[in-house]
């Protein structure tokens, strides 16, 4: 398999190739790469006394005959995460943003640049979208020929027949998957409005929720496109003063509302519009 997706997002980095964590902790999100968890692993952090209860391979004779008491080896097991991209197949990703770029290439990238900074950890990676009537999940898995192969079943996935809902994905998460993960959640205002808080809370009980915010173009100028019918909108509609501030207002009371229910639990979210500076984007995010 040609790694196109892959190649591009690697030429589209331009200040990290990879996420470096130094703290340690006990979140999930936090994680990986580090735990404070203790366990046989390759990863020798310290020397300790030893307690009833230490298995005896873990003792250093050496370090124990130099300082005449028993000591034994610590280690720092590592932590796997298991990332989901859940990435909205809805239509509306075949609109554009300000930016002039269309937004399942901005989402199919912003989600493609996370999962390649992860991959680098040896994270397991899935993603679950609409498709249709249906929902479609790739199994987790490592590796860049794992992420190809979801960015392009993502591409080929949005259409103008996909009508699929973000609200149905998520539940279907909910009922389908038991494992712990992270769910980087790549849609747009309208699909984070889809998504009700009671299916919030369910997924946050054992997981954790990124989103990844990919904005749409504003109804201005001449020549707007409506994904929904498949038609240009007439002049009079994009020229009208009243009808383009109606739908400023409109967004922007949409996206506080958006912001507001994502705070209340917690939940980070960062706004994209175009393919530059992704993984500055990301980065900050994962700092939220």
């Amino acid at each position: 398999m040609k790694l196109n997706y892959v190649t591009k997002i690697e030429c589209n980095l331009k200040n990290y190739k990879r996420i470096h964590t130094r703290k340690m902790t006990t979140r999930l999100i936090d994680g990986s790469y580090k735990s404070v968890y203790k366990g046989r692993s390759m990863n020798f952090e310290d020397i300790r006394d030893y307690v009833a209860g230490d298995d005896v391979k873990d003792i250093d004779w050496k370090a124990s005959a130099r300082s005449r008491k028993l000591l034994v080896r610590q280690y720092t097991a590592e932590k796997k995460h298991n990332i989901m991209l859940v990435m909205d197949t809805n239509k509306r990703m075949l609109a554009d943003t300000d930016k002039c770029c269309e937004k399942w290439e901005v989402a199919l990238l912003g989600a493609g640049t996370l999962a390649y900074l992860v991959n680098q950890n040896g994270d397991y990676i899935s993603a679950t979208y609409g498709e249709g009537t249906s929902i479609n999940h790739t199994p987790f898995r490592t590796g860049l020929t794992n992420l190809e192969n979801i960015l392009q079943r993502y591409h080929k996935a949005v259409t103008q027949k996909n009508n699929s809902n973000m609200e149905d994905v998520l539940n279907y998460i909910c009922k389908t998957f038991r494992n712990r993960m992270i769910l980087v959640v790549v849609t747009d205002l309208e699909g984070i409005n889809e998504i009700s808080e009671s299916t919030l809370k369910k997924i946050l009980v054992r997981n954790d929720m990124l989103f990844i915010n990919v904005k749409s173009a504003k109804l201005d100028g001449s020549q707007a496109f409506d994904v929904r019918e498949d038609k240009y909108l007439p002049d009079f509609f994009a020229k009208d003063k009243k009808l383009i501030r109606l739908q400023h207002e409109n967004v922007s009371q949409m996206e506080t509302n958006c912001i507001n229910k994502l705070k209340k639990y917690g939940i980070a979210m960062t706004s994209v519009e175009d393919t530059k500076n992704l993984d500055d984007n990301i980065i900050k995010l994962l700092h939220r």
